[in-house]
């Protein structure tokens, strides 16, 4: 089920024209709760997809681009098993992931972390911290994103030299061999 956004804003909360927001996949057993999150982070600037377990969250991250997962700890298949599955995808490893905990749970926020989560909120948590939280994120994977893509054309560049230098070796040995072999006949003509 895909939420568009109705209020565009900059990602971050703040007002502002975006002409293709970020889209969050919220992931939440409880319908209504998934209704509120879902509303609130709309109203933050996003786009929203929505699955109610592991399972299905893997089906739409393979389905749509998504920006950020946000998933309760608890969801049908574990919030930190999803993680877990995220990580261990090519595609979909640098994907932010934030999830859901409760205030007494936090052995629940270790595993989280333990299974590579970027953030955990804890709840009760005000939805503007959220989706600052959210806006935060996405901005930190698009800087990993440009740094991979910088390192890219970097050793595309670093190969490309050593290539040249390479080729520049083979014809100075070449020069040099002919500077030899002109030596030795020069020499040979002048005794």
């Amino acid at each position: 089920m895909d939420l568009s956004g109705a209020a565009m804003t900059d990602g971050q909360g703040s007002p502002g024209a975006v002409a293709n927001p970020a889209r969050v996949l919220v992931v939440q057993p409880n319908r209504n709760y998934l209704g509120v999150l879902s509303r609130r982070i709309s109203e933050g600037g996003y786009r929203v997809a929505t699955a109610d377990g592991t399972q299905t969250a893997m089906a739409e991250l393979n389905r749509i681009p998504v920006d950020c997962v946000l998933a309760d700890l608890y969801v049908p298949g574990g919030g930190a098993e999803l993680v877990a599955m995220i990580r261990d995808d090519a595609m979909l490893r640098d994907l932010p992931v934030i999830l859901i905990a409760g205030r007494s749970d936090s052995q629940a926020a270790v595993r989280a972390f333990a299974a590579g989560a970027d953030g955990v909120v804890i709840k009760p948590f005000h939805f503007e911290v959220l989706v600052a939280r959210i806006g935060r994120e996405i901005e930190r994977a698009k800087g990993v994103a440009e740094l991979r893509g910088d390192n890219a054309t970097l050793d595309a560049r670093v190969v490309s030299r050593a290539i040249e230098l390479g080729e520049m070796k083979e014809r100075w040995l070449a020069s040099e061999a002919e500077r030899r072999r002109l030596e030795g006949i020069v020499g040979k003509a002048a005794s």
